[in-house]
C-alpha cells in the first residue's frame, strides 16, 4: 500500500488536501493526521470493516478501546446516551482541547471502537488541522496514537511514516504537536468523576471545575481485565532500546551511569536541562526540556531518539508529580523495562 503524504504549505493544510484525507476516511480507509496531544490514526468511527484496519496497521489487541474524535459538542451528544451534569463545565473549559470523556454509549458507533464495552470515549480535538479533517468528514473518527502499538506515541509525521509507511492510505503533515503527551481520560459513568488515564489536563484543572475528582486505582497496578480506556492493561511507548528509569538524587543518578558505563554499557541519558549538567563531556545525553510542560512536549520524542545511537540502554530520571508531571511519570513508568531506586 502506498502513504500519500499531505505537507503543511506555509502554515496550515489546504482544503483541497483535507477534503482529499477526508474522501479517504468516508471510502473506509486509515488516514493519520495531526492532534494537539499526539499524532492519531483515523478510520469512521461508524465502519467496523475501517476500524479494523486500524488494529491492523498498529498490531493493537483488539480489547483495547478507542478514542472516537467528534468535531462539536452536539456530535459528542449523538454518541451517547447520557451526559451526567458535571460534564458540562468540564466540556466548557477543556473542549474541545485534550480531554475524553468516557460515557454511556448507544449504537451510533461500531462494536470494535467500544471493544465490546457498554461506554465509549469521545473527545473534541483543538487542533485546526484534525476539526478540519473532522468537519469534512462528517463522522466520527476513531482515532488511537498513529504508530505500532506498544511503542512511543508520534509527535511528528516523521515518526509516524517511520513506524507506518505503507500500512496506511494517508499521513498529514502538520509539523510537531503541542502538548505531546495523549489526552486526559475521564470515566464520567459514575457519580464522582475518576481520571482514568492522565494527560493534557490535569486533576488539580478538573476539580477547579467539577469538584472533587478520584484517580482509578488502575493506573497504579494496570490490571484493568476489560480496560475503559487506553494504556491501561498492555505496556505502551516503550522505546527499541530498554530503558532504565531511575529514582534518586543528581549525585545518585550520575554515579548510577557511570556505573553502567564501567561495565561496558554504552548509556543514553533523557534527563532535563538543569540535571544534564551533572554528566561529564562525551556523556550521550538527550536534553528533554527545562520546564516540566517542555519535558511532556518532548518525551516521544526522547525515547525515540536513541533507536539510532548504538547505545545499550537509556537512562531516564524521573520527574515531580505535581500538574502534568503525573502524566509523564505515567508513561514513563509504562515505558520502563526496569525502575531502579536508590
Amino acid at each position: 500500500m502506498h502513504t500519500k503524504v499531505w505537507k503543511k504549505n506555509g502554515t496550515t493544510i489546504i482544503d483541497k488536501e483535507i477534503q482529499e484525507a477526508a474522501n479517504l476516511l468516508k471510502e473506509g480507509e486509515v488516514v493519520a493526521f495531526p492532534t494537539e496531544t499526539v499524532y492519531g490514526l483515523g478510520a469512521d468511527a461508524t465502519n467496523e470493516a475501517a476500524v479494523r484496519k486500524i488494529f491492523e496497521a498498529k498490531g493493537r489487541p483488539q480489547d483495547n478501546p478507542l478514542i472516537a474524535h467528534v468535531a462539536s459538542a452536539e456530535q459528542l451528544k449523538e454518541l451517547v446516551t447520557y451526559i451526567p451534569d458535571y460534564v458540562y463545565p468540564l466540556m466548557e473549559a477543556f473542549s474541545p482541547g485534550p480531554l475524553t470523556y468516557i460515557l454511556p454509549a448507544n449504537d451510533f458507533c461500531a462494536e470494535n471502537v467500544k471493544a465490546g464495552l457498554s461506554t465509549i470515549g469521545v473527545r473534541i480535538p483543538s487542533h485546526p488541522i484534525a476539526l478540519a479533517l473532522l468537519q469534512a468528514a462528517g463522522k466520527p473518527v476513531a482515532a488511537p496514537s498513529a504508530n505500532v502499538s506498544g511503542k512511543p506515541s508520534p509527535t511528528q509525521a516523521a515518526h509516524v511514516y517511520e513506524d507506518l509507511n505503507g500500512k496506511i492510505s494517508g499521513l498529514i503533515d502538520g509539523g510537531q504537536t503541542g502538548v505531546g503527551l495523549e489526552s486526559t481520560v475521564i470515566d464520567c459513568t459514575g457519580e464522582i468523576p475518576v481520571i482514568l488515564r492522565p494527560g493534557g489536563v490535569t486533576k488539580e484543572q478538573l476539580e477547579a471545575e467539577a469538584g472533587t475528582v478520584m484517580i482509578d486505582p488502575g493506573l497504579v497496578t494496570s490490571s484493568a481485565d476489560r480496560p475503559k480506556a487506553p494504556g491501561m492493561k498492555y505496556k505502551h511507548y516503550a522505546p527499541e532500546v530498554p530503558l532504565y528509569l531511575f529514582e534518586g538524587n543528581h549525585q545518585a543518578f550520575s554515579a548510577f551511569v557511570d556505573k553502567e558505563k564501567q561495565a561496558g554499557n554504552r548509556i543514553g541519558v533523557l534527563a532535563s536541562n538543569q540535571s544534564a549538567e551533572i554528566f561529564p563531556d562525551g556523556t550521550k545525553v538527550h536534553l528533554l526540556g527545562g520546564t516540566i510542560e517542555e519535558i511532556a512536549s518532548s518525551l516521544y520524542d526522547g525515547l525515540r531518539f536513541f533507536k539510532h545511537a548504538n547505545v545499550d540502554k537509556i537512562v531516564c530520571e524521573t520527574f515531580p508529580e505535581q500538574g502534568i508531571g503525573q502524566a509523564v511519570m505515567n508513561r514513563l513508568r509504562k515505558a520502563a523495562d526496569q525502575i531502579i531506586k536508590e
